[in-house]
């Protein structure tokens, strides 16, 4: 399985960026998926999942600003982010898990100028 990731890009504080990650397999059996971020001199740390049921959940500096979403015909997840702040900025990874493994994409860098 592979999960190829993209939308990586520079934008300034307030703006908005679209990441997507599209596996090389069918998701609609997954179990859930998710992004993760890592700043720099930081752990990696949770952004936003998304159950098979379609519960969602998200970091708390992130609540209100970003959205996991994803399209079964394309196989793909999507982390629409908007109002950006300086404090986003780091490599996002997703992940998606089904019942024999967890997969992660490579990562995408993602900086916020202020």
């Amino acid at each position: 399985v592979q999960l190829q990731a993209s939308g990586e890009g520079l934008v300034q504080a307030g703006g908005s960026l679209r990441l997507s990650c599209t596996a090389s397999i069918n998701i609609f059996r997954s179990d859930s998926m998710g992004w993760y971020r890592q700043a720099p001199g930081k752990q990696r740390e949770l952004v936003a999942t998304l159950t098979s049921g379609g519960t969602t959940d998200y970091a708390d500096s992130v609540k209100g600003r970003f959205t996991i979403s994803r399209d079964n015909g394309k196989n793909t997840v999507y982390l629409q982010m908007s109002s950006l702040k300086p404090e986003d900025t780091g490599v996002y990874y997703c992940m998606i898990s089904w019942s024999w493994g967890d997969y992660w994409g490579k990562g995408t860098q993602v900086t916020v100028s202020s």
